[in-house]
């Protein structure tokens, strides 16, 4: 069976279309979502028109639906969030008690929307390289390690 992936705006997130999106794969039945939410279903319209849901409910939704919807907003921080050296060299000398999650981690849905943006032509090697500073020698590899899988499961 081969899965395509959608491809998510990580700059534009509309959380209630992705959120709509995963009920549709998962084949979750309305009655089922409004006794796990504790939620009429004109509630759930308003939230799968909404861009943004309340954190405490998106945990909700992440495990009714056995997705980490949080993991979209990470990507936007890695792709978008300014590279600033000294200022992460600061931030790494602070004190906190807070855990300390490290930016450059890429997951597979960044390789896939990065190869994307190569591979369609809207975006150059360079390109990727300016905007998003991912090493070009990191990109080299995703290129020779999953562009074939992408070719593949577009087929």
């Amino acid at each position: 069976m081969i899965k395509h992936n959608v491809l998510v705006d990580f700059k534009d997130i509309h959380m209630g279309n992705l959120i709509k999106l995963r009920v549709s794969e998962k084949k979750i039945g309305l009655l089922r979502i409004c006794g796990f939410l504790k939620c009429t279903a004109e509630d759930i319209e308003k939230m799968y028109i909404s861009r943004s849901i309340d954190s405490e409910l998106l945990l909700k939704w992440s495990k009714l639906l056995e997705y980490d919807f949080f993991r979209i907003y990470s990507q936007h921080i890695i792709l978008f969030a300014p590279n600033n050296s000294d200022q992460e060299k600061e931030q790494s000398k602070e004190d906190t008690v807070l855990p300390n999650f490290r930016k450059s981690l890429y997951t597979r849905e960044i390789i896939d929307f990065m190869l994307n943006q190569y591979n369609s032509g809207n975006m150059s090697r360079q390109d990727i390289h300016k905007r998003y500073n991912i090493p070009k020698s990191t990109f080299h590899k995703w290129l020779n390690k999953y562009n074939s899988e992408l070719k593949i499961s577009e087929d």
